[in-house]
């Protein structure tokens, strides 16, 4: 069995200042313990709402959003009834798919983005849709020339699709119409809470005596931050590897830089320190020292062969978790690619 989890994108905000609205939606078929259809709602990068076939109403997931449906309700009933909507729609576009292309059973995945941004600095409005199947791109919406756009997979398709010019044109609307509105709402109620500024806890980890040295900021908030290694106050290049800026629940951030220490002599890792940085507040700069460094490791002799085996299967599953939930980030900063997580 496959199982796909299709989360949240952490949308670039460049210097002029983008903000953006995004759906998130996935309709499975053949899982009993997964949710039909599930949709999620971000403004900048941030989770706002959710909704699926469970509970089918929109939920919110920011205090500022729960203040913003009390004074305009109309959010929540327009959120809940394009959830209802889409959710129909989506189930229905699925069960074509799989007679077009003859599949019975198994389990499969439809899911969209549709996204739409306003630039501060000048005024313009875009936005784009995609819509994948069973972790494949499928069709894009190419909203500056009003068409759609077929992958390979989905050329056969097309014949169908493209009778559905009231799918077309009700999408062209909402991303240049709706979506814009209500991203203006979002950001008049939650423009404070997303420019709050918060610094991070800073630590050094270590697995064990002979692995990297990995410098961990969590709580930090926003994610434009950026952390690196420096030996003599010059930023270090090689034996480093840079982790991906990840969420924590709470909605703030996290994220790690290693340092290879194999050839380091003791006697320089004075040379050495990590250095957090994120616009508006202090640098935070830890030194390289193992007085400071944090670890579980204990020598093989002490500990018991089965607690070994436990733990090498407890982190080989934490990692596979964390791999499949958040390299979606990385991927899909690239249009036209989906991320999804797999397990067989």
């Amino acid at each position: 069995m496959k199982l796909i989890v299709f989360l949240l994108v952490f949308l670039p905000v460049t210097e002029s200042v983008k903000h953006s609205l995004t759906y998130f939606l996935t309709a499975s078929s053949g899982l009993q313990t997964f949710p039909e259809f599930e949709a999620v709602l971000a403004f900048d990068g941030v989770q706002v709402g959710h909704c699926d076939s469970i509970s089918k109403r929109a939920e919110p997931r920011q205090d500022w959003v729960k203040k913003l449906n009390e004074d305009k309700p109309e959010n929540v009933d327009w959120h809940t009834n394009r959830c209802i909507a889409i959710h129909q729609f989506s189930k229905a576009i699925t069960e074509k798919i799989q007679q077009h292309f003859n599949q019975t059973g198994g389990v499969h995945f439809f899911q969209e983005i549709s996204s739409c941004e306003r630039d501060d600095k000048t005024g313009e409005v875009g936005g784009y849709q995609q819509y994948g199947y069973d972790g494949e791109t499928f069709i894009l919406l190419d909203l500056k020339n009003q068409r759609w756009v077929y992958t390979e997979q989905a050329v056969t398709f097309k014949p169908m699709w493209d009778q559905r010019n009231a799918l077309l044109n009700y999408n062209i609307k909402f991303l240049n119409g709706d979506c814009i509105q209500w991203l203006n709402m979002y950001l008049e109620y939650g423009n404070s809470s997303l420019q709050r500024k918060v610094r991070p806890s800073v630590s050094l980890l270590q697995k064990s005596p002979s692995s990297p040295v990995s410098c961990h900021a969590t709580g930090f908030y926003p994610d434009r931050a950026t952390m690196f290694w420096r030996k003599d106050g010059e930023k270090l290049h090689e034996d480093v590897d840079h982790g991906e800026i990840l969420p924590n629940h709470d909605g703030t951030f996290q994220m790690r830089v290693d340092l290879n220490i194999s050839s380091i002599k003791p006697e320089d890792w004075r040379r050495y320190d990590c250095v957090f940085n994120l616009s508006g507040v202090d640098d935070i700069v830890i030194k390289l020292d193992k007085a400071v460094i944090r670890t579980n490791w204990v020598p093989p002799s002490q500990v018991p062969v089965g607690a070994v085996v436990g733990v090498v299967v407890g982190l080989m599953l934490l990692s596979v978790c964390i791999t499949g939930l958040f390299i979606w980030w990385k991927n899909n900063n690239n249009r036209g690619r989906w991320s999804c997580f797999k397990l067989s």
